[in-house]
């Protein structure tokens, strides 16, 4: 059983608390959510998978009217009585979510509630995008249940938007953290260590395996702390701290390209620097749940 701690929660975390109600009454029920599709309902307005920002840095939404006819919506929820759609574009997302800079630099301008509503759409519609096929017999599918499945009439079956566990954790070794880099990362920065949860394995095992894999270093005491939606292009990153009694690294270089420990002065600093950051290290951002992670340690 993933154990808690008992400290405050991390603040807010991006790509959370959106103020939709999801509403699956409405998602099962073809005559509701038709009901819903009128001049009321309002479509997110997205170019291919990036969001519309405008001038006071909110979404852009627009009208039914606003898409094709044959345009596959997916609903999101409800906000006040009033349906959300998302169209869903020609093509899914290609390349990592580093590879996307103008993505960010339109991110950095929403409002926690709209980064949520955006990050949720945008998962769902980069899904269907690249889901058009059924697995199974290979034949066309078509939207369903609101867009929170898609069918295949030829064979039956039915998809669902898959979310894929990730674990990412915090190793402390008398009061330092143990941070990694990856080649692609812009020099200095250095993060949390993260991997997929496998199949067959708890949220602990992953955080053990993961952290031997990659940094060579055996750990215990396995304590969960938050999580969050990500999406590019769809995981629950699942925040975790452990404690390394030994901090001799044996780094996997075809996973990182460098770990070291950190002293919480060093953080401290880091974090205090914000984008200027320090002689030896960047902060991670606070798009990412790292820096609310090592925000928790500090402050703890």
């Amino acid at each position: 059983m993933l154990s808690t701690l008992p400290a405050a929660a991390p603040k807010p975390i991006a790509f959370a608390g959106s103020p939709l109600d999801r509403a699956d009454h409405i998602r099962m029920d073809d005559e509701a959510l038709a009901g819903l599709m009128n001049w009321r309902a309002r479509v997110l307005l997205l170019d291919g998978l990036l969001p519309g920002v405008d001038d006071q840095g909110g979404l852009v939404w627009g009208s039914l009217a606003d898409v094709p006819p044959e345009a596959e919506l997916v609903f999101l929820g409800l906000i006040e009585g009033k349906a959300h759609f998302a169209p869903v574009p020609a093509q899914g997302a290609e390349g990592p979510a580093y590879a996307m800079p103008r993505a960010w630099a339109l991110m950095t301008q929403l409002s926690p509630p709209d980064l949520a509503i955006y990050g949720a759409a945008r998962s769902l519609v980069d899904w269907h995008a690249r889901h058009r096929f059924c697995a199974r017999c290979g034949a066309p599918t078509r939207l369903a249940k609101g867009g929170w499945q898609r069918h295949c009439a030829a064979c039956g079956a039915d998809h669902f938007p898959r979310t894929d566990p990730v674990t990412i954790m915090l190793v402390e070794h008398e009061d330092k953290l143990l941070l990694g880099r990856q080649p692609r990362f812009p020099p200095k920065m250095y993060s949390a260590l993260a991997g997929f949860v496998e199949p067959g394995e708890t949220i602990e095992e992953a955080v053990v395996r993961e952290i031997r894999e990659e940094a060579g270093v055996a750990v215990r005491d396995v304590r969960y702390i938050a999580s969050q939606p990500w999406p590019f292009p769809s995981q629950l990153m699942i925040g975790c701290t452990s404690v390394a009694d030994d901090p001799t690294l044996a780094i996997d270089t075809t996973e990182l390209e460098d770990a070291r420990w950190f002293t919480r002065a060093e953080l401290e600093a880091a974090r205090a620097a914000g984008e200027a950051g320090t002689e030896l290290l960047y902060f991670p951002r606070p798009f990412a749940i790292a820096h609310h992670l090592i925000c928790w340690w500090l402050d703890r």
